[in-house]
């Protein structure tokens, strides 16, 4: 007899609580192995492919490319030929992310009735009947009695989350919606929501105050005024903050509040190091980018100023200190700014650097790019020259300690050995959080930096 197993979105790692569909890879009838790619979704940080651990035919879909929906959310049902009390599946629900098996509970078939997505509009799964060998044994969602016309009855309300009925908090999807509730006056105590056990999503705050229900806070509710909403202008286009744009926006906000961060610069004359890299690359070899030279500067600086290689756990009040340099750089994507990471970048020499970096650049040109190749960075290296400026203040890439900036190498004049000469000239800027060092340790950074970069040969003396 066929089974008919529910696949839901699985939790994508790295604290993502939502994705959206980009792409259906499958259609309703459709013929699905173990591990086969079902959907693809973007979620903040990246483009991933969904595979489905179980193997049989699609009978539903939930959601059309587009909708976003929260973690643990229905994504497709599947009828697979063996019963299995305990299904089985392979445990891989993302692409290079090893999961827990399926949770080991009898999986009920989902009626036909019409449900409501994460963002509250109604749906209905796409149905087809069972394969002939499954007929008879479990009821698939097409239906052609009588009954099955009838109207749907009303599907009964969520309940009111037991933590608020106790007093506690309200499971609310994220801080942005508590907030958004709070500006509004809507007291979330009293709102159903429409997510996994009663969680509250946006589409809930929202349809509330559309509808004009939104229960209201107390006077005594109220005892931080919301702040006055600024005017809005009569025309403009409203682009909303989600996907990468809403992960940029989120974590750039972060880093501004948390890191009392400082900034350090100076001009380099890089003449020498560009003639060193010329000199590399006529020797046949593969060609080494100017990244990775300043990427090898970077680690061997990190080597004698540990403090900025660190991070600050802000609960326990401490500040850890890491081994292993894994350098981020900024890329710049039709998507928006990404920062791919390069794994244990104090262990490479300039020759695997470089490849990493392009391997790197070219997933987030294609937009294939992990989770796992966008986070766990140490340091960063902001490379802004290539957009033609000198300097710049960039934000620290929360939760690390400092980001180096690269503006451009053009030809300038400068003083060299006594006498005015036209040199490449680059200014370095150096970012930093204050409370994992003082500017002395940050001036010692940049100025070895900057010794590197007009005299290469320092390099060899930690080689």
């Amino acid at each position: 007899m066929a089974q008919v197993l529910e696949f839901k979105l699985p939790d994508l790692g790295e604290g993502l609580t939502e994705a959206e569909i980009v792409r259906w890879l499958v259609q309703v009838g459709d013929v699905v192995t173990v591990d086969q790619p079902v959907v693809e979704v973007e979620t903040a940080k990246a483009m991933v492919e969904v595979p489905c651990p179980y193997g049989g035919v699609v009978t539903a879909r939930y959601g059309d490319e587009g909708t976003e929906l929260p973690v643990g959310a229905p994504l497709l049902t599947v009828a697979v030929g063996q019963p299995a009390t305990e299904p089985e599946g392979s445990g891989n629900v993302l692409v290079g992310y090893g999961t827990q098996a399926p949770a080991a509970r009898r999986r009920r078939v989902r009626s036909a009735t019409a449900t409501t997505t994460a963002n509250g509009h109604t749906r209905t799964p796409e149905s087809v009947p069972a394969p002939p060998h499954a007929r008879g044994s479990v009821p698939v969602r097409a239906q052609t009695s009588a009954s099955a016309q009838a109207p749907a009855a009303a599907p009964p309300a969520a309940p009111v989350p037991a933590a608020a009925l106790a007093g506690g908090p309200v499971p609310v999807i994220s801080p942005l919606v508590r907030r958004l509730a709070r500006d509004n006056g809507v007291d979330l105590r009293r709102l159903a929501g429409s997510g996994p056990d009663g969680l509250i999503l946006r589409a809930d705050v929202e349809n509330a105050l559309r509808a004009g229900t939104a229960p209201a806070l107390t006077a005594a509710e109220q005892a931080v005024p919301a702040p006055a909403p600024a005017p809005r202008a009569e025309a403009g286009v409203r682009i909303p903050l989600k996907g990468v744009r809403g992960a940029i926006a989120d974590k750039m906000s972060r880093s501004r509040r948390e890191i009392p961060d400082a900034t350090c610069w100076v001009d380099a004359d890089a003449t020498e190091l560009m003639r060193a890299r010329t000199a590399m690359n006529a020797a046949g070899a593969p060609k080494i980018s100017l990244l990775a030279l300043l990427a090898r500067i970077s680690t061997a600086a990190l080597a004698r100023f540990p403090e900025l290689n660190s991070y600050v756990d802000t609960e326990a009040r401490e500040i850890v200190r890491l081994d292993q340099v894994h350098i981020g750089f900024a890329a710049q994507t039709d998507r928006g700014l990404v920062v791919p990471v390069v794994r244990d970048a104090h262990t490479r020499d300039a020759e695997s650097l470089t490849a990493e970096f392009a391997r790197l650049t070219e997933a987030a040109r294609t937009g294939t790019l992990t989770p796992g190749d966008l986070t766990g960075g140490t340091f960063t290296l902001n490379n802004y020259g290539v957009f033609g400026v000198d300097g710049s203040t960039p934000i620290v890439n929360h939760p690390e300690a400092a980001m180096l900036g690269v503006g451009r190498i053009v030809p300038k004049p400068w003083v060299h050995e006594g006498e005015l000469a036209v040199r490449q000239v680059v200014q370095l800027s150096l970012t930093f959080d204050h409370r994992v060092c003082d500017g002395g340790t940050a001036g010692g950074f940049l100025r070895y930096v900057a010794d590197c970069v007009e005299q290469p040969a320092v390099l060899l003396r930690t080689l």
